[in-house]
């Protein structure tokens, strides 16, 4: 395994083209996995410029938090296309990528009746069942999972559960610290939250233990936080401690956190630096959450950037990760 690597790289560093040939078609691909009462959907892309599927490495892409699509888009405002992008840029690269659609959404509304029912454990059975068909489907030892935001704890669980047929992890704006400890702090962030502060220390401190919590007799600025049908789902995702998971798994890790990212912060990459001092750590000026290229310090362009499928994913990302799958 690589020894820690630490750079911080600004947008001109990025790599040149490599002339390869042009890209394939999409593939639409579905599974039907035991545990689901209906199929999962995904979108395969074969990486280019190679004559065999089997040539190629191959990463499964994990989506972020809430209702994330395959493309990294959300009918909560967020248009950015993140991940068809990377997946455009990764084919370039020679790596085959699939990316999905979680359960009980979009083209897998139909694997569950409540998308809501979810826990981490479930996410890592369904990771581990896309694994398996990418594995099959371009004949590869070992897989790579890609995980980005909430999708990085999800590929970390899947890491600490079990190694069998993956190559390794790369973990996109990802946490390092439990979620818990960054809600407080996000809700801290903002001083106009100050009233209601010791409402929502309790809330999480009991979803923290395991306890539901009586979501109408919060503020009505906390309800939508703390709503009845996804607690289930949050009192699984704080029991986790991502730096935790990453000890618990000695596979090559590649940590992407841009500087400019506004939900993780440089203590997660921190946290996670702590857990494993071999990993390789890129930190990218000018690069928001959902992997855009803005303005640093502004605010506005960093939030419409979430919007904007056009804005460019930040070009260093694709060859980093290349070069780290290349590598290991």
């Amino acid at each position: 395994m690589a020894g820690k690597i630490t750079r911080k790289i600004g947008l001109a560093a990025a790599g040149a083209a490599l002339g390869i040939a042009g890209p394939l078609a999409a593939q639409e691909r579905t599974i039907a996995p035991a545990h689901l009462t209906g199929p999962l959907a995904g979108t395969l892309l074969p990486a280019a410029g190679q004559i065999d599927i089997a040539d190629a490495p191959a990463m499964l892409i994990i989506a972020g938090s809430g209702p994330t699509d395959r493309d990294g888009n959300s009918p909560l405002g967020v248009e950015a296309s993140s991940y068809r992008l990377l997946a455009e840029a990764l084919q370039a690269r020679g790596i085959t990528t699939l990316r999905t659609d979680k359960r009980g959404m979009f083209a897998s509304a139909g694997a569950v009746a409540d998308p809501n029912d979810v826990t981490i454990a479930d996410y890592v059975a369904d990771t581990k069942a896309w694994a398996a068909d990418l594995r099959e489907v371009t004949g590869q030892d070992c897989v790579w999972l890609a995980g980005h935001s909430e999708g990085g704890i999800v590929a970390l669980a899947t890491a600490a559960d079990t190694v069998e047929g993956l190559c390794g992890l790369v973990l996109l704006a990802s946490p390092g610290r439990p979620v818990g400890q960054i809600l407080r702090e996000q809700l801290r962030a903002n001083p106009a939250n100050a009233p209601i502060l010791p409402q929502a220390d309790a809330a999480i401190a009991a979803l923290e233990k395991g306890e539901p919590v009586d979501a109408a007799a919060l503020h009505p600025g906390l309800q939508p936080l703390f709503a009845p049908q996804v607690q289930g789902f949050v009192m699984s995702l704080m029991a986790q401690n991502p730096a935790k998971l990453l000890q618990q798994t000695e596979l090559p890790v590649l940590v992407v956190h841009g500087v400019e990212d506004m939900q993780v912060a440089e203590a997660d990459v921190a946290a996670l630096e702590q857990a494993r001092p071999d990993l390789t750590v890129l930190r990218l000026d000018g690069v928001n959450h959902v992997l855009k290229v803005v303005p640093p310090g502004d605010r506005a362009a960093n939030m419409a950037a979430y919007a904007d499928a056009e804005a460019p994913l930040a070009p260093q990302i694709a060859p980093a990760i290349a070069d780290f799958v290349a590598s290991n």
